[in-house]
Parts: structure tokens; C-alpha cells; sequence
């Protein structure tokens, strides 16, 4: 018995004609589509907590496909964060900036590492999500096709289910109750038995794909999304924001607690921390918005990846002034590198040099 699988397919913020063309190409082709239920969204980042389209997703149980105008982890970490979970699912398309290379050194780099990340801590539950990023390919068909694989791939045939129940006549019979299921305890008059689609055989398979359009008024919104695969619940970001951004849970985990009093424009927390865990996913540095360029456990010049391009300002430096900016726009004083950075910096244990170090010493003294 095939399982169904929902795709949700947010819409981008613009109405773009080309963004739209593709959109609704998608929704036509997988209309045709067995085994799949679609749901489109307005952008998936916009989407405010407690809306009607995240409550729609919040409701979704399975398995899930969301095709955004976002990169994967990005929009992974927004599901996250609105309690939408899951492991994530592994797909042969490759999104913007990934290759073959970047996968083996992110696989090398996260077997390297031995800290502990937030998300060892938090149990997942058993299903996959998948996202895919609607910026990678023109072509509604590639994603289709790939649609097509994981829904193959995430089929149960008969003959598993079979094999796992057993093959006596008792377990025979519970096969049976499985595709069919019936409540014996309930009391009253019983429901009305589902109109039997095609010819009679698994109303599963030969249910007929559904499209729910969830129609919201939601705004352009910005705030930071934790990636707790590589957070390690350092806290440099509650010390260095100083709007309220951030707080902690109950297990004093870190969490994006105010996400609107975040300051419009503003990454500078994505800048100061460590592990390349905060992203904001609308940024034009794709380090920043969500690209898979790996950092935690990697020894990386983090200037190059976050700094300021067009000022060469290596990254805090960058973080500082873009806060002070916005300390100044909010009728508050200016506090440099005074709050946050001092003792972020304070704090931090020294590293063991090794042959990486020497090396780099080496090309510093070459002045090249």
C-alpha cells in the first residue's frame, strides 16, 4: 500500500512571472500525480505562527516535500522553529552553490566533530521533509521526477506489509484491518462507509490528488532561524543582541524568543556566531541566507564568509557597525565593541595550534 506524501509549495514574495509560471506548472503536473496531496502556501517565511498556512503545515503528519524560493536548510530551520519536525530527507537534486566536493567535506567535517549540538539533545519524530529550492532549476519537470522517486522510495508494497505480519490466516486477517481499518469501540450509529473510488481496489493508491491553496495577508517579514544541527547553545548571540531578539527555553536552550523586535535589514548576530548556525534566510550573502557552505568543526577565515565585502571589514567588525546602526535608528547610544564582543571574546578557551596553523603562519610571513 503506497503512503501518501503532502508537497507543500510556497509561493514566492513577488509575483514574478516567471516565479509564477513554474509554480503553477508544478501544481498542474502533480495533479496528475498518484500518491501525492498539494498544498500551496504564500512564503513559507513570511508566514506568521499562529496563520492559517502554519497551522495548515503544524497539521500535516507524514512525510512532507516544500518546494521555496529558499535554500534547503533555510527553509528546513523555518519549519523548525514553528514546530514543524522531522529527519531530513535526502534528495538527489543539488541545490544552488552544492557539489559533489561540498558534500564530502561537510560528511568529512561532521565525522571530525565532537562537539554537542543542540539538535542531539532533541528526539525527532519518525518521518522525512524534504526541500528542495525553487531557485536551482527552471524546469518543473526535474522536480516532478524527483517527487516521483521519493514518493517510489517511501512506498510500503503489499508484499513488505505481508511478510511483516506474517502469513497465517490470523495474520492474514490483520493485514486486512491494516488497509482497511475498522473501530470497533465506537458506540452510537456508525459513520457512513466512503463512497469506493475506480474499482474498489486500495483506495490509497487511487485516491485522487488534492490541492489546498491556503490564501493569508502575510507581510515581508525578518528575523534570525536557528540551525540546531550546528548550534552548540554557545549564547554569543543573547550577549551580542541587545533588541530582545533571543532568549531560552525551559532546558535553557537558546530560541529565537522575539523574532519581531528583530531590526529589519540587521544579520549582525549571524556574523559573531561561531558555528554558522543563524541564518536569515532573505539576506544577499548566501552564507548568511542558508547556503550549505559547512563551517562548524572547519578551521575557516570566518571574515571571508561573513565579513562585509564591500568594506573589507572582517566580520565582527562588520557585526559591530551594523549594530550600532541600528542602536542609533532606535534612539539608542552606540556601544562598539564594548557589549557582547568583550566578553564573548573573554570567555572563549584557547585552541591547540596544529600543522594548519604553522601552515597559515608560513603564508602570512610569505606576504603574497
Amino acid at each position: 500500500m503506497p503512503k501518501r506524501i503532502s508537497v507543500v509549495l510556497s509561493q514566492g514574495q513577488s509575483h514574478n512571472p516567471e516565479k509564477r509560471h513554474l509554480e503553477e506548472n508544478l501544481v498542474a503536473a502533480l495533479l496528475m500525480e498518484q500518491g501525492v496531496d498539494v498544498t500551496v502556501i504564500p512564503h513559507l517565511y513570511d508566514l506568521p505562527p499562529d496563520g492559517t498556512g502554519m497551522l495548515a503545515l503544524q497539521n500535516i503528519g507524514g512525510d512532507m516535500i516544500v518546494l521555496s524560493w529558499l535554500y534547503p536548510r533555510a527553509a528546513r530551520w523555518v519549519l523548525d522553529r514553528n514546530h514543524i519536525r522531522g529527519h531530513e530527507g535526502v534528495t538527489l537534486l543539488k541545490g544552488l552553490g552544492e557539489d559533489d566536493e561540498d558534500e564530502d567535506e561537510a560528511e568529512a567535517a561532521a565525522a571530525d566533530d565532537d562537539k554537542e549540538r543542540v539538535i542531539d539533545t532533541r528526539p525527532t519524530p519518525p518521518r522525512k521533509i524534504y526541500c528542495f529550492d525553487l531557485r536551482a532549476y527552471n524546469d518543473a519537470n526535474v522536480y516532478v521526477e524527483e517527487i516521483r522517486r521519493i514518493v517510489r522510495e517511501n512506498a510500503t508494497p503489499l508484499v513488505q506489509l505481508t511478510g511483516w505480519l506474517g502469513g497465517s490466516p490470523k495474520n492474514g486477517e490483520s493485514l486486512q484491518r491494516f488497509i482497511e481499518p475498522k473501530n470497533d469501540a465506537y458506540v452510537g450509529a456508525p459513520p457512513k462507509p466512503a463512497e469506493p473510488e475506480g474499482n474498489g481496489e486500495d483506495s490509497q493508491a487511487h485516491h485522487a490528488p488534492q490541492v489546498v491553496r491556503i490564501e493569508e495577508n502575510a507581510g515581508r517579514r525578518w528575523y534570525p532561524v536557528i540551525d540546531y544541527s550546528r548550534c552548540t547553545n554557545c549564547m554569543e548571540c543573547i550577549d551580542f543582541c541587545l533588541f530582545g531578539v533571543y532568549g531560552v527555553d525551559g532546558v535553557e536552550t537558546i530560541l529565537v524568543e522575539q523574532p519581531d523586535n528583530c531590526r529589519k535589514g540587521c544579520p549582525a548576530c549571524s556574523r559573531v556566531c561561531p558555528e554558522n548556525a543563524i541564518i536569515f534566510p532573505q539576506h544577499k550573502t548566501p552564507a548568511i541566507a542558508g547556503a550549505p557552505a559547512e563551517v562548524g568543526g572547519m578551521k575557516i577565515d570566518l571574515s571571508v564568509l561573513f565579513g562585509a565585502p564591500e568594506t573589507k571589514e572582517s566580520a565582527v567588525d562588520a557585526a559591530v557597525r551594523e549594530r550600532d546602526e541600528q542602536l542609533l535608528l532606535a534612539g539608542r547610544s552606540a556601544v562598539g565593541a564594548a557589549v557582547g564582543i568583550a566578553r564573548r571574546q573573554a570567555s572563549r578557551a584557547p585552541e591547540p595550534r596544529d600543522e594548519l596553523d604553522d601552515l597559515l603562519d608560513k603564508l602570512d610571513a610569505l606576504d603574497l
